[in-house]
């Protein structure tokens, strides 16, 4: 089974240009931009060669596969290990809301799974649906009706549209919203249906949604007590 899995890598600010590349000569078309600060302290910086620069975080969509040959190429084409480059990191999909959506996210990559997966037995799921920019409203709304505690939003920056209208019938603008939003794993399914419903693909939001497995959390007290009642 070619698993796939969200790839995040952080690095200082000024290589998207060269980033961007990168992704494309491996065959990974979809990504997302979004511009952070790093907020390490000297003893670490000054351990891993870094300064307190401002980041940029690339997320994009691998199959284990890709990531093999990929991981290779951050070693001697981006020289990841070299002091102060970035690092790169793995988060497996728990699920992903339709074949099409998966279709579109792996353009390019090899893919041999359905377009659900259970990867870990887990009590709580973050759902995170990207969406075109300005419909941050109907996508928590969709979510609020199906019970759905609040979400966060990060703005990005994205790849991939020219093969949007391919897969998923619709043109995507470049500009972005995430949104994430924990929800314990047996109401995944029906926030999830409601996004798609009112915020899907077939909507001027354009939304994709997905769910990554949550193994522990802490703080959401009050979620636990009301789905007990």
């Amino acid at each position: 089974m070619n698993a796939v899995y969200m790839l995040g890598i952080i690095t200082n600010r000024g290589m998207r240009d060269k980033f961007i590349q990168f992704f494309k000569l491996h065959n990974i078309h979809v990504t997302l931009t979004v511009l952070g600060e790093g907020t390490a302290g000297s003893a670490i910086l000054d351990y891993l060669g870094m300064e307190a620069t401002s980041k940029t975080l690339y997320f994009a969509f691998v199959t284990w596969d890709t990531w093999k040959q990929l991981k290779k190429d951050l070693y001697t084409q981006v020289k990841i290990d070299i002091p102060g480059r970035g690092i790169a990191f793995l988060i497996p999909l728990g699920s992903i809301g339709g074949k099409k959506q998966l279709q579109y996210i792996t353009v390019g990559q090899e893919l041999s799974i359905e377009e659900e997966s259970t990867l870990q037995n887990t009590d709580y799921e973050l759902l995170v649906t990207i969406a075109n920019a300005g419909h941050i409203e109907t996508i928590m709304d969709a979510a609020r009706h199906a019970n759905a505690p609040g979400g966060t939003v990060i703005h990005a920056k994205g790849t991939g549209a020219e093969h949007a209208k391919r897969f998923l019938g619709i043109s995507l603008a470049e500009e972005k919203e995430m949104v994430f939003i924990v929800v314990r794993t047996r109401q995944k399914n029906a926030i999830m249906k409601a996004i798609m419903e009112q915020a899907g693909t077939g909507s001027p939001a354009g939304g994709i949604i997905f769910s990554l497995p949550v193994t522990s959390t802490a703080g959401l007290r009050m979620l636990e007590e009301e789905a007990a009642q």
